[in-house]
């Protein structure tokens, strides 16, 4: 007698065998399809097919029969005989060019027309990435025949020749005799904006990338030069660039006119860079930098069509008006991210804690900074401030006092001067008074002003305890400390 456990192992075994070969991979079984050309190398199976036997011509010419003749697996995207005569005869007559040319259709290992993922980024053996689309989209161009198999390999038939594109950084440099943007990009291969710059242009090594560890654009900003990445960046035209440039002057003067002009035009072009390639249709309203600058993106100021690059899209602009409301981004100071301390033997008594505000309805969690009876008098917490404008400048903190019965005073002195170990805050930009802080409050409180005449870092940043040793009366706490620029 059968039972009916038997019975069910015996059809799970069924429905796994029917699974196992509906999900089979074309190129595990292309043993099995009768086809030819399993038989030939990629190069034989090409040359063979009448519609594309041109490319297969362009293989030997180049060199890369005897790589596609190899015992590795490549995929090979075939432009038709008709897409081929289109050739840019600068190509084709160039060695270097069209070798190039060659290697942008071909990518290591198999990729199958039948396949889940809605897009594959490819790195092609010219060192370009191509986004193969679904099913039958390669770049910009259309599969119209795929899955031919050769004995280590498949090619598709394509009906465009995937001819390598220039990648953002790469087309900057070749308008950069033609746009004063392009120029001033280009020439931080040499200028510096921070120290940092100049320790990596004495590191880097010469070669196509050596731009992505040295210019300080592509160091600080977004490294347009690399070609694994999608970016959307704006090139604006000599007039509305210059207009930018001349509004943030008054924001990043230094100490002369040159490096005002060579600052101020940096704050500029490095809010004209976003990840992700936006297509016209794609472009949203506004676009936010990695620096917090909201870009007010209008479509009409667009001159022609966009250009489709390598590693994205760019837009040539008349103008990008970006109100100074906007441009001027509030400097924020996390609690926890203080940079030093003074005395240096009390870091047990700086506690570093997740907190949470129980009148927040989101219930969102933060953290912050506290000290509590550290047993000596005024003591010190340090911070530090990048890339301050030449600005009025509102102060505001948020010090949250939930962990003991009684307030404290705390104050805040900017730009404090220390020599020594000795402190001198009556050289300071600005001094606040001594401030309250209440009881289990969560409320930002407004501190009041100060200025800076020329733009750039405040090293020293001080949150002082009570001069007092009274335990809890000299407790200090800081959630974060908020500058907030005043457009003139």
């Amino acid at each position: 007698m059968i039972s009916l456990k038997s019975i069910y192992k015996t059809l799970f075994i069924g429905i796994l065998a029917v699974a196992a070969v509906s999900c089979s991979d074309p190129w595990a079984d292309r043993e099995n399809n009768g086809d030819d050309n399993l038989d030939v190398n990629l190069t034989e199976a090409i040359t063979a097919n009448p519609e594309v036997s041109k490319f297969g011509e362009l293989l030997t010419k180049t060199g890369y029969d005897k790589i596609l003749a190899a015992s590795k697996t490549y995929t090979v995207f075939v432009p038709t005989n008709e897409a081929l005569a289109q050739l840019d005869p600068a190509i084709s007559s160039n060695p270097e060019a069209l070798s190039n040319f060659v290697a942008n259709h071909i990518v290591l290992t198999s990729y199958s027309s039948v396949r889940n993922e809605a897009v594959v980024k490819l790195k092609m053996l010219s060192d370009k990435y191509l986004d193969f689309k679904g099913t039958n989209i390669i770049s910009d161009a259309t599969i119209v025949s795929p899955d031919h198999y050769a004995k280590n390999g498949i090619f598709h038939i394509i009906n465009k020749n995937l001819t390598p594109k220039k990648n953002i950084w790469q087309y900057i440099n070749a308008q950069k005799d033609a746009s004063a943007m392009s120029k001033y990009l280009v020439s931080l291969n040499e200028v510096n904006i921070y120290p940092s710059d100049i320790i990596a242009k004495a590191n880097a090594l010469p070669g196509q990338y050596a731009d992505s560890l040295s210019n300080t654009f592509l160091k600080n900003a977004y490294n347009v030069n690399n070609e694994k990445q999608s970016y959307t960046m704006f090139l604006i035209e000599d007039e509305g660039y210059n207009a930018e440039v001349e509004k943030l002057k008054p924001y990043l003067n230094k100490s002369t006119v040159d490096s005002t002009t060579t600052y101020s035009s940096y704050f500029t072009v490095r809010d004209m860079v976003f990840p992700k390639a936006y297509m016209p249709n794609e472009l949203p309203a506004t676009l936010t930098t990695r620096f917090g600058v909201e870009v007010p993106i209008d479509k009409t100021q667009i001159v022609g069509e966009p250009i489709v690059l390598s590693n994205g899209i760019l837009y040539r602009m008349k103008k990008v008006d970006v109100p100074l409301t906007k441009r001027l981004v509030t400097t924020k100071i996390e609690g926890e991210n203080n940079t030093s301390f003074f005395p240096t033997t009390l870091r047990s008594k700086l506690l570093y804690r997740d907190n949470h505000d129980p009148s927040d309805p989101l219930g969102v969690n933060f953290k912050d900074l506290i000290m509590r009876k550290p047993a000596v008098s005024a003591f010190w917490i340090n911070y530090s401030a990048k890339d301050l404008y030449s600005t009025k400048y509102k102060v505001y903190w948020r010090a949250i006092n939930d962990f003991q019965a009684i307030t404290f005073q705390q104050r805040l002195i900017i730009g404090n001067v220390i020599r020594g170990t000795t402190y001198y805050p009556a050289e300071a930009i600005k001094a606040f008074d001594y401030t309250t802080v209440p009881l289990n409050s969560y409320t930002e409180v407004y501190l009041g002003e100060f200025s800076i005449t020329k733009a750039g870092n405040i090293d020293l940043i001080s949150l002082i305890s009570a001069a007092t040793t009274a335990d809890d009366v000299n407790s200090l706490a800081l959630d974060y400390l908020k500058f907030v620029p005043v457009v003139k």
